[in-house]
């Protein structure tokens, strides 16, 4: 009878140091990427090569498991990957588990994702929530500047991830590549890995869907433009560490593409891979480059969304003439601006980061519906003031919040009568102000 206890004690004890040996393989994630009616995206990233899948199941009836593919992660794709739950039914949730190189890997905390919902031709479109925040710097006091660290506030994570929000938008600035980092691909690819294993972060990822664009800092140097001589590797590095659902310039060139969420359409702009050095007035000057404008044109006018999401690292309607905005390529902003107006296109609604302050700005239009642009930022990163030369006066009153916070924005309504809320949060899930716009207000 004692030697099967020992046999047993012994089993325990081999596979509690088998299942801490595959945990200490896992460097960041597990993440849920993007949702559709019948696949979902799941993205992990280990220390060193591994096999990695996932099991999951629909979260009411877990007696029938699906898997992955199982794939295996390497260097050349450092140690990430990517993988597809495809065996979906449309408007459901599932629980989901890890598994590297064969055995389970739990988490401390809710693995879940979700379908979307098959409602056209069946009844209103569900109500739904959003996050998005911009400007998430992750202190390496190493190869920081010196001085106070210009990161801090970490736990606005855990604050995103209580407000269980159906995804989360990153616009921008979602990490911050240094000096160190600019000229290699190692480097590169060490910040980014860097950022994502921060460990307040890890519950939002896991159970929250994620989409994503870029800025400055997360593509390149401070205010980088089409020059940046390491763009097809910031580039490469944005695809491995993200899970959008596509990319409309296909393999080419930049990161821009478009989501839906249930009746409301996402337009993930690049303001960088194609943009026009502030300071280069020879030629034409491009914030988003012709081809990214005429499709994002063609887009805009074949979509049928309630609402129109413009999503973009800087400000937009913002009048002063500030780098990096897209103020400071009026010839292209006005282009966009008219064809919006020209082709009657309804429910447009801007969204951006960057400035390191929050503000909700209204732009009049004779004869049309006023186009709304939403700043939010930071996250983490640095705060800072409008600077003292800037025309304010498109602001919505008592829209600046000049601290860490994120945005909560919430479509709910019957199908005829779609209703927008934007509630702007600080770092604690504080509401510090809330707007209501109409569908019937944007068209």
């Amino acid at each position: 009878m004692k030697k099967h206890v020992y046999l047993f004690a012994y089993f325990l004890i081999f596979l509690n140091i088998t299942t801490y040996a595959q945990a200490s393989l896992l460097q960041a994630g597990p993440m849920v990427g993007y949702s559709e009616m019948v696949e979902v995206a799941l993205w992990v990233q280990t220390t060193k090569p591994a096999k990695v899948k996932f099991m999951y199941w629909e979260t009411a009836a877990p007696q029938q498991k699906r898997s992955t593919e199982e794939v295996t992660t390497t260097q050349e794709k450092a140690f990430t990957a990517l993988v597809k739950a495809d065996q979906l039914q449309p408007g459901k949730k599932y629980t989901y588990e890890l598994y590297i190189n064969g055995n389970s890997v739990k988490r401390p905390y809710p693995l879940q994702f979700q379908s979307q919902t098959l409602w056209q031709w069946r009844s209103d479109p569900p109500e739904f929530t959003f996050a998005m925040g911009s400007c998430a710097y992750i202190n390496e006091p190493e190869v920081d500047r010196p001085g106070k660290p210009y990161g801090s506030g970490y736990e606005i994570f855990t604050t995103i991830h209580q407000q269980k929000p159906d995804f989360m938008l990153w616009m921008g600035d979602n990490t911050y590549l240094r000096e160190v980092d600019w000229n290699t691909r190692s480097g590169i690819l060490h910040r980014y890995t860097h950022t994502r294993a921060t460990k307040e972060l890890q519950p939002l990822l896991g159970s929250i869907h994620h989409y994503a664009t870029w800025d400055d800092h997360d593509f390149g140097p401070d205010n980088a433009d089409r020059s940046f001589w390491n763009k097809e590797i910031t580039k490469e590095a944005f695809k491995l560490f993200w899970a959008n659902p596509n990319y409309a310039s296909g393999e080419k060139e930049g990161i821009y593409g478009t989501f839906q969420w249930n009746d409301v359409q996402f337009f993930l702009l690049d303001n960088r891979y194609y943009k026009t050095p502030n300071h280069n007035f020879l030629g034409k000057r491009t914030l988003l480059g012709a081809d990214q404008l005429q499709w994002l044109i063609d887009a805009l006018i074949f979509s049928k969304a309630t609402f129109k999401f413009i999503v973009i690292g800087n400000q937009v309607i913002n009048p002063t003439k500030l780098e990096d905005s897209y103020t400071f390529y009026p010839e292209e902003k006005e282009e966009l601006l008219k064809a919006i107006r020209q082709a009657n296109i309804p429910g447009v609604v801007f969204l951006d980061g960057d400035r390191h302050h929050s503000v909700l700005m209204k732009m009049d239009r004779e004869g049309t519906y006023p186009l709304y642009d939403l700043t939010v930022s930071p996250l983490t990163a640095g705060v800072a003031k409008p600077w003292p030369e800037e025309d304010l006066s498109l602001m919505v009153p008592n829209t600046m919040f000049i601290e860490h916070n994120f945005a909560l924005l919430s479509v709910k309504g019957p199908r005829t009568d779609r209703v927008l809320t934007i509630r702007l949060m600080n770092d604690k899930g504080t509401e510090v102000w809330s707007k209501e716009i109409k569908a019937s207000e944007l068209k």
